[in-house]
């Protein structure tokens, strides 16, 4: 372990620096969810890709019912049906004077048509009053014939869904560094994309250690806790943008430690340890990970490392294997090991993804708090908070021990204190990183 005492700001640019975007690849679509756009998309085909409906109704000439109205309905003759996917009237028929087609939501304004009559504006064919729907053939063959009864007027072009309303050929549908989520997925496909050149959502496999940890759902007996780590970091990861893998705890052995580490190097962009990073007797990350560094690769193995901060102290990053994946060894403390990964890993996975914002957003917030709060001098101190918007304050959430997980799953935000404070006063004027 280094004796320099590293700043948290040191740390996070010595990692920052170590790790590029990962190479792009082109995906199906479904497969480009949660992944970040390499290139700008440009649209081929208009959208809509023709006039269309977007009401159930008919299509009919403006002028054929101007002056229509419930007492004096204008009179039109059905010539036809348009449904949703058909190329308009059979046989390419135009909607004449004196005529009207019926026409379903998203089918294609006939030859002739100038405009659409909702059906409630019409007698729906029934030869009574406004209709509320339009009638299917199962329950009235003639629905596509016969005549309709307009009660209203209609100005051109209404409710009518015009050619590349929304986007047209040549158009910028999506820019480079655009995250891919189901309203761009929407989009894409409908533009005709099946594929997409994508940066993809990096692999991170979380491993806990220790001898003590068990699983939940099994039985406790003496001196032995719930593994909740690497649940926790694997969600962190997910939150991130990452595909993530959890592993569960491996014992306190060193070899065991390496081989397991070794063995999930092939599905990992990224390997996130938790525990034995100390300097306990027992502290076996050091143990195993201390001479896996490539001698002829400058930067290679893990260097481990005090931290000037707290939680969070013990921390150690560096890289292994063939292909020199990045790894960072956090502390095994609950508090510490999830606040150290949501200040440094989740800035890795992010910038592995190839986004531009890595980081939590940031803000200045009111201390609200009952008293002083105190922090070790020359130690940024990270405590879980509430963040209330409205009032602009930050409310501290428990204490500042580092195995409090019951107050970190009521906090939304860390507040920060800096190395130069030692007593935050209620009513101080804060950095406050926001969680959610």
């Amino acid at each position: 372990m280094s004796s320099t005492i590293w700043s948290v700001d040191e740390h996070l640019e010595d990692i920052l620096g170590a790790v590029r975007p990962l190479e792009p690849i082109e995906l199906q679509l479904h497969d480009a969810q949660g992944c970040v756009l390499v290139e700008d998309v440009v649209v081929e085909i208009a959208l809509p890709p023709f006039d269309n409906s977007s009401m159930d109704g008919y299509a009919v000439r403006v002028a054929d019912v101007e002056g229509a109205d419930e007492e004096f309905p204008v009179v039109l003759t059905v010539i036809g049906d348009v449904a949703a996917g058909s190329d308009g009237l059979p046989d390419g028929r135009a909607v004449g004077p004196g005529e009207a087609a019926r026409i379903m939501t998203g089918a294609p304004l006939p030859a002739g048509a100038e405009a659409v009559i909702p059906v409630e504006w019409t007698d729906g064919g029934t030869g009574g009053g406004p209709a509320d729907t339009m009638r299917s053939l199962s329950d009235a063959p003639q629905a596509a014939g016969g005549e309709v009864r307009v009660h209203r007027p209609v100005e051109a072009r209404a409710h009518v869904r015009a050619r590349g309303s929304d986007v047209k050929p040549g158009d910028l549908a999506l820019s480079a560094g655009s995250v891919v989520g189901p309203p761009q997925i929407g989009l894409l496909a409908a533009i005709g994309r099946s594929t997409v050149k994508v940066r993809p959502r990096p692999r991170v496999v979380v491993i806990s250690t220790g001898s003590e940890l068990v699983q939940p759902g099994e039985e406790l007996t003496g001196g032995q806790i719930y593994d909740s780590n690497s649940f926790a970091l694997t969600a962190a990861a997910k939150d991130a943008g990452a595909i993530a893998y959890r592993v569960g705890a491996v014992t306190d052995d060193a070899d065991t430690l390496r081989a397991t580490i070794e063995d999930q190097l092939i599905r990992a962009d990224i390997v996130v340890t938790t525990g034995g990073v100390s300097v306990g007797a027992y502290d076996v990350i050091k143990e195993a990970l201390s001479s896996v560094g490539d001698e002829d690769e400058p930067g290679s193995g893990i260097d481990f490392r005090k931290l000037a901060m707290q939680p969070g102290k013990p921390q150690g990053f560096g890289s292994i294997g063939p292909d020199h994946t990045p790894l960072l060894a956090l502390p095994g403390n609950p508090v510490s090991s999830y606040i150290s990964f949501e200040l440094f890993v989740r800035p890795v996975i992010r910038t592995l993804m190839g986004l531009k914002d890595v980081h939590h957003p940031t803000l200045r917030a009111t201390l609200k708090a009952d008293g002083a709060l105190a922090s070790p001098s020359g130690r940024r101190q990270f405590l879980r908070g509430t963040y209330d918007a409205e009032s602009g304050t930050v409310t501290p959430v428990g204490g500042s021990g580092s195995h409090l997980v019951a107050a970190l799953a009521r906090a939304d935000a860390l507040i920060v204190l800096p190395e130069d404070v030692t007593s935050a006063e209620p009513g101080m004027d804060t950095e406050v990183i926001l969680l959610r």
